[in-house]
């Protein structure tokens, strides 16, 4: 999965965009279970 030549930072904001995009995708209860888990 990594890139030859991609700066850290660059691959990181790369990661932080899939996250994100992943993360608009989850449902209410699921957003409510990983908030759960995080402050456990």
């Amino acid at each position: 999965m990594a890139h030859f030549g991609q700066s850290d930072d660059y691959r990181r904001d790369e990661l932080i965009r899939i996250i994100e995009h992943s993360v608009e995708k989850l449902t209410l209860a699921e957003l409510e279970a990983l908030c759960y888990i995080r402050n456990r």
